[in-house]
């Protein structure tokens, strides 16, 4: 836990003593993360951490073994992913898993499946084609057929069309080109700064990760063992020889 001001901001998401794993394998220990309402924070740890099986069971497709997923002050931890959705939560997944067969346009509108605010929905879809213009030339296009940063859009897109509270956004630029990348963090730096909406960041770009947030976490084998800003988290030297090499 940390320390929280008097006039503190209200507490969007908390884990307490959360327990994962797959079967009867457990991959994560008393996992205890908070992010706060219009919070970036980044999530960082080696291949194999426990870092996207975090997040696949705060979206709900990984249930808890043991411990509490708290939403808003709401015990959350057996809700179904289409019963968390309209709540607010929302995954970007690693590798984007978009219908390649669909125009991009019909992957970015899959995203708002639960909403009944149609008017709304068009609204936010121009919103994010300003964000995203190459995904508004390219619309009827099959996502297939995007190059991997195109389709990157598409996914963060997808996202976003479910208007979340808190975004989930696993490996933003893997396997992208620098120049994509940029693009990518521009638009995440816009997302946030225009709408407030939370953010937790999984990277394998750390020194990026940690730019973009203003508190990080540390996973190691399954268990937080570094949770800080930002700054001090990029000036501990476990971390820059664990995680940058220097």
């Amino acid at each position: 836990m940390r320390p929280r001001e008097a006039k503190e901001i209200k507490m969007l998401l908390q884990t307490r003593r959360l327990n994962i794993g797959y079967g009867d394998i457990q991959v994560l220990w008393d996992i205890e993360i908070e992010i706060d309402t219009g919070e970036v924070v980044a999530l960082a740890g080696s291949n194999g951490a426990g870092k996207t099986t975090l997040l696949k069971s705060l979206v709900g497709v990984l249930n808890p073994i043991s411990g509490q997923i708290l939403f808003e002050s709401r015990d959350i931890s057996t809700l179904r992913p289409y019963q968390r959705v309209p709540l607010g939560i929302s995954l970007v997944p690693e590798g984007r898993e978009l219908f390649y067969w669909m125009g991009i346009e019909e992957n970015i509108r899959m995203g708002a499946y639960s909403r009944l605010d149609s008017n709304g929905v068009e609204k936010d879809l121009e919103w994010i084609y300003s964000l995203f213009p190459i995904l508004k030339e390219r619309k009827h296009q099959q996502a297939g057929t995007l190059s991997g940063g195109e389709q990157q859009m598409g996914a963060i897109a997808r996202g976003l069309m479910a208007r979340p509270k808190l975004l989930l956004l696993d490996e933003l630029s893997l396997g992208l080109a620098p120049v994509m990348i940029d693009r990518i963090i521009h638009a995440i730096r816009e997302i946030h700064r225009l709408r407030q909406i939370s953010i937790l960041l999984v990277e394998q770009d750390v020194q990026t990760a940690f730019e973009l947030a203003s508190r990080g976490y540390v996973i190691e084998t399954g268990k937080v063992v570094a949770a800080d800003t930002s700054r001090n988290l990029l000036s501990d030297s476990h971390i820059r020889e664990a995680y940058l090499g220097i």
